[in-house]
């Protein structure tokens, strides 16, 4: 059985951890690596996109850092119980022609027992900005 510590119930020193190993992982921007914290049948929405599954996840990351060059990503806890926890996060990125993005955003994410991700909804807002307002 596939496990991804810390599991819930989330304290707020648990929920801290889990959003940084989360921000730790997209940064890297390796979608095999971070579509292991998900569920083998994880549900996401992501902006109007409908995801289902780990293989999906993968391939939609795969696409996304395809696009979204020189990636940087911060998240930061907003609320927690149980087996959720809610962030908010802005990242950062450059497109193909050379124009900067900072992304900004709100996620709701549900747990399963082996701290799994099974359900992330995620609604993001783009900002075209000049590369000298870049933060991250």
């Amino acid at each position: 059985m596939e496990q991804r510590v810390p599991l819930p119930p989330f304290t707020l020193e648990t929920a801290l951890q889990k959003v940084q190993l989360a921000e730790d992982a997209w940064n890297s921007r390796d979608p095999e690596r971070v579509c292991l914290a998900y569920t083998i049948d994880t549900e996401w929405r992501n902006r109007a996109e409908f995801i289902n599954g780990r293989e999906e996840v993968k391939a939609f990351l795969s696409r996304k850092w395809q696009k979204e060059l020189h990636y940087k990503l911060k998240k930061e806890l907003w609320s927690f119980h149980d087996n959720r926890i809610a962030v908010r996060f802005y990242y950062e990125w450059q497109d193909v022609a050379g124009q900067c993005y900072r992304s900004y955003g709100n996620e709701l994410w549900e747990f399963d027992e082996n701290g799994l991700m099974r359900k992330r909804y995620a609604s993001i807002n783009d900002l075209a900005i000049d590369e000298n307002e870049r933060t991250l």
